[in-house]
């Protein structure tokens, strides 16, 4: 089960590899052997792989040099003592052997041959049911090369499935890159005490296949002392903050968005974005258009309220109503000068501020290619009133255009942007991530590839905004609304299209 389908989940925290190496000499300084630790992984690995296959069904398993490999042995061994033809492959020279991974070497009790590419020829030509990828851990570095590199696609090769332990070898357990072009495809992966960033983060997602989180033995309170940054995006992450309203509340207490259109030829984003705010619970919502709208507008809106203005003057008008809480401005607004002074205008008063697709392309316009005056100004009048919430959608070429070419990783790559900004920066994508300022960071792993759609991201600027008018705080907003955009296409299937995504949130919020 992905973290996404149960809202159960509590535990939320992903772990660096360096965050799980701390958990680790935690637990071990706590009282657990580290032996006992690699017991339980590797059993943890043989209990999945006995899911995954017929009783006394031929299993090889590849093993690595170091802790990766040691629970290989361990779930060798405990597979072939329940009747498996069990088959190692030791690809690394088993004099190099340390530490635990030596010991779980030996308790495996058959001669490890060096030559272990007979071994595998000869394991392969049987013709498998499972392999386990026991080569490296998340905590690798570099791409694969020489005999591993080999024995990889060896085993990529084989119609059997994979079963990865801890992450599929190859892929960077922190950022979910394939490190170099030798990399496991994994049926699925057994991961020990919590995810990894590079569990969520493509491609590793796709890599690892299903991934199955074992208890070790790892104490639950040592995330406490890790203090980890880094969350998996669902409910148990939000949801005590999603915004209810009791018996007492009406419409005025819900929050008044307002979702600012383009002109005559580009209203539907806008009304798209206004239908999910209002979906998504606030009060009121008004859509905020240019005179030469307002008859397109008026002829498809009916529970949204409209208010025609001319020029940033008159959409000030508009806003200096302090009961207009939250903003939406970008969907459909087009890339102008004219819309980056709406921007201005919207970001003078007090109110809540989505700043969506055009909206942050207009911040680049005129912008030399070493400086950025004009992008650091958007980045100065967000930062002139900290209390007020600001909430950036960007997908990867609006923030590329915006942020410049960061290096790193897209959880990377969001930190420095979010910093840098001010602001809440939600990069969209299939592995959409939500991050604040403080470094604070969501991994999203629920969104469909029907979301692919024109639309869904006005869809889910909207579902932020009516978060936001109902006070929710705006990195948990922006958390919710992607989870919940993501389980609304879900919901629908094959053949969605943005239209259809806002009436689907009363039938996800039922099951919140």
């Amino acid at each position: 089960m992905s973290i996404s389908e149960n809202m159960a989940v509590a535990a939320t925290e992903l772990l660096t590899t360096s965050e799980m190496a701390e958990a680790d000499r935690l637990s071990i300084a706590a009282g657990v052997p580290s032996l006992t630790l690699m017991e339980n992984a590797g059993r943890a690995v043989a209990d999945e792989a006995a899911k995954m296959v017929q009783p006394c069904a031929r299993i090889v398993v590849l093993c690595g040099p170091g802790n990766n490999g040691g629970d290989g042995f361990v779930a060798a061994r405990l597979l072939r003592e329940r009747g498996y033809d069990v088959q190692v492959a030791c690809v690394a020279d088993p004099a190099t052997l340390k530490g635990d991974a030596a010991e779980m070497a030996r308790r495996w009790g058959e001669p490890i041959r060096a030559v272990w590419r007979d071994v595998l020829a000869s394991a392969l030509a049987m013709q498998p049911s499972l392999l386990i990828d026991a080569l490296f851990g998340a905590g690798l570095s570099r791409a694969i090369e020489g005999d591993y590199a080999s024995a990889i696609a060896a085993a990529n090769h084989q119609p059997c499935p994979i079963l990865a332990v801890d992450i599929a070898s190859g892929v960077d357990g922190n950022t979910g890159v394939a490190l170099g072009t030798h990399v496991v495809g994994a049926a699925r992966t057994v991961t020990f005490f919590r995810h990894k960033p590079g569990h969520l983060l493509l491609p590793g997602r796709s890599l690892c296949g299903e991934v199955v989180v074992a208890d070790i033995g790892v104490p639950a309170n040592v995330t406490k002392t890790i203090g980890p940054k880094t969350f998996a995006n669902c409910p148990g992450l939000w949801l005590g903050r999603l915004p209810w309203p009791d018996a007492s509340s009406h419409k005025y207490t819900r929050g008044h968005a307002v979702v600012v259109s383009g002109g005559i030829e580009s209203t539907g984003a806008a009304r798209l974005g206004a239908r999910a705010a209002l979906r998504a619970g606030a009060g009121l919502v008004t859509v905020a258009s240019p005179l030469d709208a307002v008859a397109t507008n008026a002829a498809q809106l009916t529970a949204i309220m409209l208010k025609g203005f001319d020029g940033p003057r008159g959409l000030g008008a508009i806003l200096a109503d302090a009961r207009k809480n939250a903003i939406l401005i970008g969907p459909g607004c087009g890339v102008s000068i004219a819309t980056r002074l709406l921007v201005q205008v919207a970001l003078e008063f007090d109110a809540a501020c989505v700043l969506d697709a055009d909206a942050l392309t207009s911040f680049t316009l005129d912008q030399d290619d070493d400086e950025q005056p004009v992008i650091e100004h958007l980045f100065a009048l967000i930062g002139e009133n900290l209390e007020r919430s600001v909430v950036l959608t960007p997908h990867e070429g609006e923030f590329k255009r915006v942020f410049g070419d960061l290096p790193g990783s897209k959880l990377d790559r969001a930190r420095v942007a979010s910093k840098r900004a001010g602001a809440i920066v939600v990069l969209k994508g299939p592995d959409t991530v939500v991050v604040a300022p403080d470094g604070r960071a969501a991994i999203n792993e629920n969104a469909p590839p029907w979301l692919a759609t024109a639309g869904s991201g006005d869809v889910l600027a909207g579902i932020v905004t009516g978060l936001l008018a109902q006070n929710m705080t705006a990195f948990e907003a922006a958390a919710a609304a992607v989870w919940l955009h993501g389980a609304a296409a879900a919901r629908f299937g094959r053949g969605l299209i943005a239209e259809d995504l806002p009436d689907l949130l009363p039938q996800i919020l039922a099951q919140l």
